[in-house]
């Protein structure tokens, strides 16, 4: 009996030294998630006791031998170890091509992925010793209540899953319920599209949001009906609530024109008031041609060197693009405190996420003196923007911003070496 003892706790041993000394999972650096071009998304509906996820593989999408789709469970953005972690197989996958790229669904059990827990999704092997996030190969989700409990899923016209939180002025779009279709109900809300302060603002100098934001108009939708929004704004979708079955809400941003993309004179003005003043962008809206008004404005950076004038375009509007993608919320992109700093300061060159949700970007050169500087973003979830962020400000930021601002603004004989905004 004593030796059989003895064999149990020599066991139990094992297995705490095999615990302790197991390989543990690097903090990943989720800079590449930021990066323009094709990303790997992804979307979820509840049904029943299952939770379905919908991903949008981008073009070339490898999957089969040697390209495994594996799904991981974390608790949190800095844990150690997974929660669990398994591959899905191929006859659980169901792709479908596209145009675009492939789509496929699979579901997991809903009792698997708890509440706030995160979810990481790869169509690549992992490598331990190279903590990059490809966006064309790996996504996280971060499983609020909302997003678990949500028995539907937005879809385009020909009713594959629509993958994001906007839709454009007078584009048709559908709600997939699970189940039975339920009615659409919507309202319409006011909000002023407001951008983002500088970094060194006094958070106590802000001004503070409305506690409840006015209904303009509101309407039903019979199920299964295709929804058409033609007036740009904040939408939100309340489906179901029949019988003893609540109902959920999503909200929807509403966006003119070729949202993400700019295509007209004053969305190309508005987001140059993180390089100009007020007085400025008047002069550029009064412009009898306020789109060669915005043209001369950059030549005039460039001091007439029109190769430098486009570059200089190019890399500006291309990250407002840029973020209007990646942070849409319940304002375009651009407006966001997130999209302020991508304009100006350009892609961050490393992002941590940390256990309590917080971002952290890193600039290993973005101080006066050339050395490292980092800013936080809390995260300020809501009911219209569920992963909205805000900068942490501070006045020491002050400096480094208008010197940041200044290189765009730089006489083109001084855009040499690392006055030159750039991207990479």
């Amino acid at each position: 009996m004593l030796a059989y003892s003895r064999y149990w706790l020599c066991l139990a041993w094992l297995l705490l030294l095999h615990c302790a000394f197991a390989p543990l999972a690097q903090h990943p650096d989720f800079a590449g998630l930021y990066r323009d071009g094709p990303h790997l998304d992804v979307d979820t509906r509840r049904e029943g006791d299952s939770l379905r996820f919908y991903l949008s593989l981008p073009t070339p999408a490898r999957l089969g031998p040697g390209h495994p789709l594996r799904l991981a469970v974390w608790p949190s953005y800095e844990a150690r170890q997974p929660l669990w972690q398994d591959s899905i197989p191929r006859r659980q996958q169901h792709p479908w091509p596209t145009a675009a790229g492939t789509r496929l669904t699979f579901c997991v059990p809903a009792g698997r992925v708890p509440t706030g827990t995160i979810v990481e999704l790869r169509t690549t092997p992992v490598d331990t010793k190279d903590d990059y996030q490809d966006p064309t190969t790996t996504a996280w989700l971060h499983l609020s209540e909302a997003q678990l409990a949500r028995p539907f899923v937005l879809t385009d016209s020909v009713g594959l899953p629509l993958l994001r939180r906007y839709v454009r002025a007078g584009e048709a779009f559908g709600v997939d319920s699970y189940g039975l279709y339920q009615p659409v109900r919507w309202k319409r809300y006011e909000v002023m599209p407001v951008a983002a302060l500088p970094p060194m603002t006094n958070p106590a100098a802000m001004p503070a949001g409305p506690r409840v934001l006015p209904v303009l108009d509101s309407a039903e939708a019979r199920p299964g009906e295709s929804l058409r929004f033609a007036t740009p704004g904040l939408y939100a979708l309340h489906v179901g609530a029949t019988g003893s079955a609540p109902g959920r809400t999503l909200a929807v941003m509403v966006a003119a024109n070729n949202y993400p993309a700019l295509t007209t004179a004053a969305e190309l003005i508005e987001p140059l008031r993180y390089l100009t003043t007020s007085q400025e962008r008047k002069r550029l809206t009064e412009s009898p041609d306020p789109k060669r008004a915005v043209d001369k404005f950059w030549l005039d950076i460039a001091q007439g060197n029109q190769t430098l004038g486009k570059d200089l375009i190019r890399r500006y509007y291309g990250r407002v693009t840029a973020a209007n993608h990646l942070f849409a919320a319940h304002k375009a992109g651009w407006l966001t405190d997130r999209g302020l700093l991508y304009i100006v300061l350009g892609p961050p060159p490393s992002v941590r996420r940390l256990f309590n949700g917080e971002e952290r970007w890193f600039y290993p050169e973005g101080s006066l003196g050339g050395g490292p500087i980092s800013y936080t973003f809390r995260p300020r979830p809501s009911t219209f923007a569920p992963d909205y962020y805000e900068l942490v400000r501070r006045p020491e930021y002050e400096l480094l911003w208008y010197a940041a601002v200044e290189k765009w603004r730089t006489p083109p004989t001084a855009l040499t070496g690392p006055n030159v905004p750039t991207d990479r």
